[in-house]
């Protein structure tokens, strides 16, 4: 499906050379670089392999990958699959990456992934995406915008931009999609004339502006690093006469309630060993 999909779009040719490799790209380093990474890497549970064991019964177990390039060991999927597109990178190289939430939040190998990419890249934008956009109910995720640097002595990352495209916005798959129009505001405030002359949405006059930036300083101060960061006040638990639609309503617990069992199913797992 992937190589029909590419050739729709007129990428590589039915008879030429492969562009896609079956192989578990996180098994080890392939030592091509590239100029931009543009990805979606899969979310969802943590990396796993089944076999067989001496009884012939099947189990599975956690796979953890020992690298000597990535930051941490960890079997977490989504921060493998981060320091792997920082290791694709040319020292120049850019990358735009879809990620889950937990990825801005979580404590301990989380942190220390967070940390290191803030001080080897510059990662100077988060778009915090809505939900209804994606087949998996239950998904929040961001798009993590970042330029790879050489290495140096000080942080990289002097400042990071986000935008709150979450907040008070509602998508669904059918009946209200998102278009490229509902992209225009964040592309305007992002700027890529010229990223480096930005203006911030957001003020005390404008607390609900969606355009606004943290320094580093602020950044490394906050408890575990955390980059889940968000400001926009949720229009729907402060005017109880003008809540959206049930539809939307319905969707919304049935996105969090989806999501908050496949955290616990995750749990479950961890604990017997799964």
């Amino acid at each position: 499906m992937c190589l029909m999909n590419m050739f729709l779009h007129n990428i590589g040719e039915i008879d030429g050379e492969s562009h896609v490799s079956s192989t578990d790209s996180l098994i080890s380093d392939s030592g091509v670089r590239y100029d931009y990474v543009l990805t979606n890497p899969p979310f969802g549970k943590k990396s796993s392999m089944t076999f067989t064991n001496e009884e012939g019964t099947q189990e599975k177990e956690e796979l953890v990958y020992n690298r000597q390039d990535f930051w941490v060991t960890t079997s977490n999927k989504q921060l493998n699959f981060l320091q792997h597109i920082h290791t694709l990178l040319k020292s120049d190289g850019r990358a735009a990456v879809v990620l889950p939430d937990n990825v801005l939040f979580e404590g301990g190998v989380g942190e220390t992934v967070r940390k290191n990419l803030l001080a080897t890249t510059d990662l100077h934008t988060i778009l915090r995406l809505p939900t209804g956009i994606f087949y998996k109910q239950g998904v929040k995720a961001n798009v993590l915008f970042f330029d790879n640097k050489p290495a140096s002595k000080h942080p990289w990352t002097k400042e990071v931009w986000i935008y709150d495209f979450r907040t008070n916005v509602h998508f669904t798959l059918k009946e209200n999609t998102m278009k490229f129009e509902d992209l225009k505001d964040f592309i305007t405030c992002y700027n890529p004339e010229n990223r480096h002359k930005r203006t911030e949405t957001w003020s005390k006059d404008n607390p609900n502006g969606r355009w606004r930036k943290s320094t580093y300083e602020e950044i490394i101060s906050r408890d575990k690093t955390n980059l889940d960061i968000f400001w926009v006040k949720d229009e729907s638990l402060a005017d109880l006469d003008n809540l959206p639609d049930p539809d939307i309503l319905a969707n919304e617990i049935i996105e969090n309630v989806e999501a908050g069992l496949e955290g616990f199913r995750e749990i479950v797992e961890t604990i017997n060993g799964e």
